[in-house]
C-alpha cells in the first residue's frame, strides 16, 4: 500500500471512529463585515476627515461558537469572536486591541440557568445596543457614543465616555437564570487579579424582559478595574484638559423600554452615573435618549437622539453634549444590507459637527 493511501486509510479510520461524538456536538463559523465610505466630524474636532471607513453600523468581527450536549438536560458551549477593521484588515478595534476581545468564553446550561467564565460583553452592552434603533454602531449610534467613545485627540478629550470599564469585561463571571415568562436576570463579576487588591473588581446586576410588542431592560453595576486588560484607567487615561485618569471608581444606573407598535418602533433610556476619584465624588453623569425606527419599503427609517449633562469637580461649570443621527438602513437581503446616515454632534460651548456615510453591512 502506498504511503498516500496508508494516510487516507487512517484518516477515515479515525473520522468514523470519531462519528458518534460529532453527531452530538457543532461548531459554527460567524461573523459580520461592515464598511463605510462618508465624512466625520464630531464636536470639537477641528476639520471634517473624509473616510472609508469600518463599523458603520456594527463593529467588523469574526468568530466561532460551538455546543455539546452532555445529557440530562447539560450542555457545554463556547464562544470566541475577535474585531477587525474592514479598511486597512488590522485586528481588533484600535492598536493593540486583544484578539478576542468580543468573546473569548466558556458555559454550562441547563435547567438552573446559564454559568459562563471567561471575557464576554459587559452588563452594559446589550441594554445599550438593544434599546436604539441604530444597534451596535460605534460611529452613529448616538447612545452608544455617549457611552462607550471618547471624542478629541488622545491626551485632549473634548468629551469622555459615560460608562467605565469598556464594551467588555475580562476575567468575567456570569450567572443567568432561566426565563421567567420571558423575565431573565444575570449576576455579573469581573476578577480585578491585583495582588493585596481583592476589592479591586467589578460587580452588576443586569435584567432582561421581553414578551410581545414589549421589552424592558435594567442594570447597575460598581466599576473598579479596567478593560480590555488590567491595570489602566477605568474611563480615560486622557489627563488634560481634564484628569479623567484620577476616576478610581464608578456606579451606575440603566432603564430601557421598546415597544412594537408595527407601523414604528419607540426606543427610550434613562441612565445615571456617579465617578469618584480619592474617596469623594469627582464626576456625575445624567444621560436619556430616545429613538424610532419606521417600516419603509424593503427597509426602515431610523432616528436617534442622546443627551448628557454633565457635572463634578473634575470639570468644574456642567457641560452637556447632544447628539442626533438621521438614517435608512435598506435590507437586500437577510444578511446583507445598505445604509445612509446623516449625523449631529453638539457639546457646550463647542461648534455643532455633523457627519455623513454610505455603507454596506454583510453578516455571515
Amino acid at each position: 500500500m502506498s504511503l498516500r493511501r496508508l494516510s487516507l486509510a487512517i484518516f477515515l479510520s479515525g473520522a468514523l471512529s470519531g462519528a458518534p461524538a460529532f453527531a452530538q456536538s457543532h461548531v459554527t463559523v460567524m461573523g459580520g463585515v461592515d464598511a463605510f465610505a462618508g465624512s466625520l466630524k464630531n464636536s470639537g474636532d477641528p476639520v471634517h476627515q473624509a473616510v472609508v471607513g469600518s463599523g458603520g453600523m456594527t463593529t467588523s468581527w469574526f468568530g466561532f461558537k460551538g455546543a455539546e450536549d452532555l445529557g440530562g438536560g447539560l450542555r457545554a458551549e463556547f464562544f470566541l469572536t475577535g474585531f477587525f477593521q474592514t479598511d486597512t484588515g488590522a485586528s481588533g478595534r484600535f492598536g493593540g486591541d486583544n484578539m478576542f476581545s468580543r468573546d473569548a468564553n466558556v458555559a454550562l446550561v441547563g435547567s438552573l440557568g446559564r454559568l459562563q467564565v471567561g471575557r464576554a460583553s459587559a452588563p452594559s452592552f446589550l441594554p445599550n445596543i438593544l434599546f436604539n434603533p441604530f444597534g451596535d454602531s460605534f460611529t452613529f449610534s448616538p447612545l452608544v457614543l455617549h457611552s462607550y467613545v471618547p471624542t478629541g485627540r488622545f491626551g485632549a478629550r473634548t468629551w469622555a465616555p459615560t460608562n467605565a470599564g469598556d464594551s467588555g469585561w475580562s476575567n468575567h463571571l456570569v450567572y443567568t437564570t432561566p426565563s421567567w415568562n420571558g423575565l431573565r436576570a444575570s449576576l455579573h463579576f469581573q476578577a480585578g487579579e491585583k495582588a493585596g487588591q481583592s476589592n479591586k473588581n467589578n460587580l452588576a446586576i443586569s435584567t432582561l424582559y421581553s414578551k410581545g410588542p414589549l421589552a424592558v431592560s435594567a442594570f447597575a453595576h460598581r466599576v473598579r478595574d479596567s478593560n480590555p486588560n488590567p491595570g489602566g484607567a477605568i474611563v480615560d487615561v486622557t489627563r488634560a484638559p481634564v484628569n479623567y485618569a484620577a476616576i478610581d471608581e464608578q456606579r451606575a444606573w440603566f432603564l430601557g423600554a421598546t415597544y412594537d407598535f408595527r407601523l414604528l418602533k419607540l426606543y427610550g433610556t434613562w441612565q445615571r452615573t456617579v465617578d469618584d476619584a480619592a474617596g469623594s465624588e469627582a464626576l456625575r453623569d445624567r444621560t436619556a435618549s430616545a429613538g424610532v425606527a419606521i417600516p419603509a419599503g424593503p427597509g426602515a427609517i431610523l432616528f436617534g437622539v442622546a443627551d448628557t449633562r454633565r457635572s463634578g469637580r473634575l470639570i468644574g461649570d456642567t457641560r452637556s453634549r447632544r447628539t442626533a443621527s438621521l438614517g435608512y438602513d435598506y435590507r437586500l437581503s437577510k444578511r446583507t444590507d445598505l445604509y445612509t446616515v446623516a449625523m449631529g454632534d453638539r457639546i457646550t460651548a463647542l461648534p455643532t459637527a455633523m457627519s455623513y456615510a454610505l455603507g454596506v453591512r454583510h453578516s455571515f
